[in-house]
């Protein structure tokens, strides 16, 4: 029995991640994963007709970088640190959406010709509030979990394909739950089924076409984190997720049409 268990353990791949909390770049990263994701949900306001009659919103320019950050952060720094980044750019969305809707419904003083402008632009719907911030946790958290997952399969190999798979799974279900959220009901089926498709597919092809750029930086941060090593952690936690009592070491979890 213990022979065969040394087999398994011996025929497992090697799987590297920084440990929580000494990450050289992570702050960086997260940085610019928070800031892009609120760009990307200010700009989703406005919707672009594209050429053959397609639709997109103004977020689907921005967006797709934010999949490869996380992308990054959950390759170097595995879920826990993916995770963080989510929840982090969750809360911030929060804030600045109850911030934005209060300055919004604030009496306009004397004179002022742009609190209509602003409270188009600013005085978001509810509804499209909560599908932004459902279909970007579902989306995100989903993405972080699948690139994990496969990384504890596959070792250091086959980056650019645990890379677009994750993003192919949660690129659709974040497409799929913010647009069904905020415009079933409201749009025709075609008009529905257009956007769904038309913003999934270029999502995922714009992170397809940065993939080797993606690559470039991902093993840049690998170089540059001295603490980059080999951490069991990340993947057993995967597999225990309800137990919550591994160690404290970078956990493997077996995880926006905006």
């Amino acid at each position: 029995m213990k022979s065969t268990e040394r087999s398994e353990q011996t025929a497992r791949p090697v799987v590297n991640f920084v440990a929580a909390g000494k990450g050289r770049f992570f702050d960086i990263f997260m940085t610019l994963f928070v800031a892009l994701l609120l760009i990307s949900n200010i700009s989703a306001t406005k919707l672009i007709g594209g050429p053959w009659g397609l639709i997109f919103d103004g977020g689907a320019v921005m967006f797709p970088f934010t999949y490869i950050l996380g992308d990054i952060l959950s390759e170097v720094y595995g879920f826990r640190g993916a995770r963080r980044a989510v929840l982090t750019g969750f809360g911030i969305s929060v804030l600045a959406s109850g911030l934005f809707f209060l300055v919004a419904k604030a009496p306009p003083a004397s004179g002022d010709f742009i609190t209509p402008a602003f409270a188009q632009v600013f005085g978001f719907v509810p509804r499209i509030v909560a599908a932004s911030l459902v279909g970007y946790v579902l989306g995100q958290l989903l993405n972080a979990l699948v690139l994990v997952r496969i990384k504890g399969r596959t070792g250091e190999r086959f980056l650019w394909i645990r890379m677009i798979a994750s993003t192919l799974v949660g690129e659709l279900v974040d497409t799929l739950a913010f647009c069904t959220i905020a415009f079933a009901g409201l749009i025709s089926g075609p008009e529905f089924f257009n956007y769904v498709l038309t913003g999934y597919v270029y999502k995922c092809a714009l992170e397809i076409i940065m993939s080797p750029l993606s690559i470039q930086v991902i093993g840049w941060v690998k170089r540059g984190e001295k603490n980059y090593v080999p951490i069991d952690t990340e993947l057993s936690s995967v597999q225990s997720q309800g137990a919550n009592n591994g160690p404290t070491g970078t956990e493997t979890i077996s995880t926006h049409c905006s």
